[in-house]
């Protein structure tokens, strides 16, 4: 157990829990007010679960200050993990009475006190951190100010998740389009995922030259989906509001309380003369988001040089590893060396922690691509457990299978063009010319190959 102690004012409690079966949790207790106060009652334990992060995890309230005149008063609840506010964080601001918390508001501060979810922790990890109010008025000068009573919240983290990287789930929120899916006549739309900020979601996408929007579960008779008609950065359900885009990688993140949403250029990827000739060869290997682990991932195949990652294949803020501890760094002389092989590239960009392992790396393989193998098939990024997939597969006229490594083992295609791969003698399958996006899935051999345009 990891435990931190913060100038000596927090007193830590132990709760006994499996750690391996039981949610992320935090436990809250408080200190005797002073000055101006807060009057919500509090529980002496706070069990917040990670999943419930869009909960409400306590509501603060309190008197009004007096400054000794009439005055509009704005209230600001701070957060501090050193217990004496220099490091003071705003949670928010409001010129009424009293705030709620969110679980992931509470989560987010106990995070930034140095406690973590690592999964191999033997106990649960303990820790604090403070909260106070600040009162200011608006229309009195000379930088008056009050601050309340601070409630000293110890905390306590147990670990484990059901749902996977940090309690990140898939939303209901999908993107579709001709930027995306053909309007959903070719696949389903791009998902998006919870983050540990309430009320936003994320998704990272590949689109082409078209126009989005977004829509729940799949389906247009929610009547919910969402454009932006005014190009304002707000989403709204204006009948002509749909978002035009240009091809390229892109994070797109919406807060479902106030519809703003942003559309960014993303793209982390492997440079290097283990892939690219530093960029000179062509793209970088892009990454893909896995939503179970919080991590990015790709799978390449890499020839004897050096490798490193950087942002939207620029240079600036690139990532290598200069001390060789599996921790990414900016230092100069940081390249990573490889020699040729297959490769799972997996990177934490939360800890900067990477990994870079020999594995099968499946391709499509074709007349439909590279002409039975006269170069190197495209490869598939295996994103979860047996599970793997591209995008976009530049395909002509032609048919294609799928194998491992470029090499005609364990190659496989669709006989009987049911959706399922199968190892029959006349497998291939047919394509036409366009951008696909494609999944295999080994667990129960099930294929997707949506042809985009």
């Amino acid at each position: 157990m990891k435990k931190l102690s913060i100038l000596g004012l927090f007193i830590f409690a132990l709760i006994s829990f499996n750690s391996c079966e039981t949610e992320d949790d935090i436990v809250f207790t408080t200190q005797e007010p002073v000055g101006f106060e807060f009057t919500n009652s509090t529980l002496d334990n706070y069990i917040l679960a990670t999943e419930t992060s869009g909960n409400l995890g306590e509501r603060f309230t309190w008197e009004n200050v007096d400054f000794g005149t009439p005055t509009n008063t704005t209230y600001e609840l701070q957060s501090s993990v050193s217990g004496d506010f220099t490091d003071m964080n705003v949670v928010s601001t409001t010129p009424s009475n009293e705030i709620a918390m969110t679980i992931g508001q509470m989560m987010t501060v106990a995070m930034e006190a140095g406690l973590d979810n690592d999964p191999d922790s033997p106990a649960p990890n303990a820790g604090a951190f403070s909260v106070r109010l600040r009162a200011y008025p608006g229309d009195i000068g000379g930088g008056t100010e009050a601050f309340s009573n601070v409630l000293l919240l110890n905390v306590e983290l147990l670990e484990g998740s059901s749902t996977g990287g940090g309690g990140i789930t898939p939303a209901s929120w999908g993107v579709v389009g001709s930027g995306y899916n053909d309007w959903g006549g070719a696949g389903p739309d791009g998902t998006f995922y919870s983050t540990m900020t309430p009320d936003e979601i994320v998704t990272y996408v590949t689109l082409v030259d078209g126009q989005i929007k977004f829509r729940e579960n799949d389906d247009w008779g929610s009547g919910t989906e969402l454009g932006d008609a005014n190009n304002d950065g707000v989403l709204d359900q204006d009948p002509d509001n749909n978002i035009n885009v240009t091809s390229g990688n892109y994070k797109i993140t919406i807060n479902t309380s106030t519809n703003a949403y942003t559309i960014e250029e993303f793209s982390w990827g492997i440079v290097g003369s283990a892939w690219n000739d530093w960029g000179n060869a062509g793209p970088d290997a892009k990454t893909y988001y896995d939503y179970t682990t919080d991590t990015f991932k790709v799978g390449v195949k890499l020839i004897d040089g050096d490798m490193k990652l950087r942002f939207n294949n620029s240079w600036g803020g690139d990532y290598g590893d200069g001390n060789g501890d599996g921790i990414l760094d900016q230092d100069a002389e940081n390249d990573i060396a490889v020699t040729a092989g297959h490769y799972l590239l997996t990177v934490n960009f939360n800890d900067l922690s990477y990994s870079l392992e020999a594995a099968d790396v499946y391709g499509v393989v074709g007349s439909g691509y590279n002409d039975w193998g006269a170069t190197d098939d495209f490869a598939l990024t295996e994103i979860q457990e047996n599970v793997y997939v591209g995008d976009l597969a530049p395909l002509i006229d032609g048919q294609i299978k799928f194998r491992p490594n470029n090499t005609w083992t364990n190659d496989y295609g669709d006989a009987g063009l049911d959706g399922f791969l199968d190892q029959d003698p006349d497998n291939n399958i047919d394509v036409t010319t366009g951008n696909y996006r494609i999944r295999l899935d080994f667990n129960d051999n099930s294929y997707l190959l949506n042809k985009i345009n």
